[in-house]
């Protein structure tokens, strides 16, 4: 009954959902049918909302996940933290270092030479260094004498920028370090700003050794060793073999030094294989005429040798010789 009286209102026939738009019949102006449909209005805003209110939902999350892969969290709304010193300077695999610590060794050599009769030269060879702007003043009295020049060390503090360490010998023994501040760009260098004078590295005192001599073993050695290392300075190979441990490869100095004496032997209690301490006395050769018909003396000079001796029955085998690497305390031969 219901469907019969919307009929009758409407004047719709029973099939209208079939009815296209097409096949509608034109609008009778003067008839409620011509008037829009409120309804209809209000749901197009409300889809046109809904469009916009996901759109501006996708936006909000698109910009989270980036702010989140690229490590720009909004939450604080901080700039990102400073990278560490240490992590600075494991992050400059692109500085220059070899080319920037030769450059520094030149700097020096100009920087640590002057004299009052050479300070324009001095300058002039420093200006081809450092960077437009910077000044090395200096009163122009004195006299300085550079020995010798190390590079002691490199410390970059990114990838253009770095401070190389000089270690220098000047006249009179003085040991000092330099730090030189080095810029690098595009295979360009230049000294960034002034030096500092650092102070040389303290002696370090080695602790004395705790062990104990074996009287017996440095007798034993005091009268074998002589031998051995008159081969060693003659480069003997079949001496040398005589007091090589099996399987032992040791090469002497060919005739650089002649033996002169064992100065000290030590040799710690122990097992069969030993690391004993020796002090020899090297005789050099006679040095250059200071003049016509005159020579030097020979030069001597004790050296410490640290030998790794294996035990034969009453005598012990070389197994192999170099420079001490531990603290000894050598007893009387």
């Amino acid at each position: 009954m219901v469907r019969r009286a919307i009929l009758e209102h409407d004047e719709l026939p029973a099939d209208e959902d079939q009815i296209l738009p097409d096949d509608l019949p034109a609008a009778d102006p003067a008839s409620p049918r011509s008037r829009p449909w409120s309804g209809a209005g209000g749901r197009w805003i409300i889809w046109i909302g809904r469009a916009v209110v996901w759109a501006v939902l996708l936006l909000v999350g698109y910009r989270g996940i980036l702010a989140i892969v690229d490590g720009e969290g909004s939450r604080s709304g901080s700039a990102p933290p400073a990278i560490p010193a240490s992590t600075a300077r494991a992050g400059a695999p692109g500085f220059p270092a070899s080319l920037a610590e030769a450059y520094a060794l030149q700097f020096g050599f100009a920087y640590l030479n002057f004299s009052p009769a050479s300070a324009t030269a001095r300058g002039q060879e420093l200006a081809r260094f450092v960077a437009s702007g910077v000044q090395l003043p200096w009163n122009g009295a004195g006299t300085e004498h550079l020995l010798s020049e190390q590079v002691a060390g490199i410390s970059a503090t990114g990838s253009n920028s770095a401070v190389v360490t000089l270690l220098a010998l000047l006249g009179g023994g003085r040991l000092i370090e330099l730090g030189v501040p080095i810029y690098a760009s595009g295979g360009k260098l230049s000294v960034s700003g002034a030096p500092a004078l650092l102070p040389a590295p303290a002696l370090a005192a080695p602790p004395a050794t705790s062990a104990s001599p074996d009287q017996s073993a440095e007798a034993a050695l005091t009268s074998q060793l002589p031998a051995f290392f008159q081969a060693y300075a003659a480069g003997d190979p079949t001496t040398l073999a005589r007091f090589a441990a099996p399987g032992a490869h040791i090469t002497g100095l060919n005739g650089t030094v002649m033996f002169d004496g064992i100065d000290a032997v030590f040799a710690p209690v122990g097992g069969s294989i030993r690391s004993v301490a020796v002090t020899v006395t090297w005789r050099l050769p006679a040095g250059a005429s200071r003049s016509k018909g005159v020579a030097d003396a020979p030069a001597s000079l004790e050296m410490g040798y640290q030998l790794t001796v294996v035990r034969q029955g009453s005598s012990w085998d070389v197994r192999s010789i170099g420079a001490l690497d531990q603290p000894q305390s050598p007893g009387p031969p």
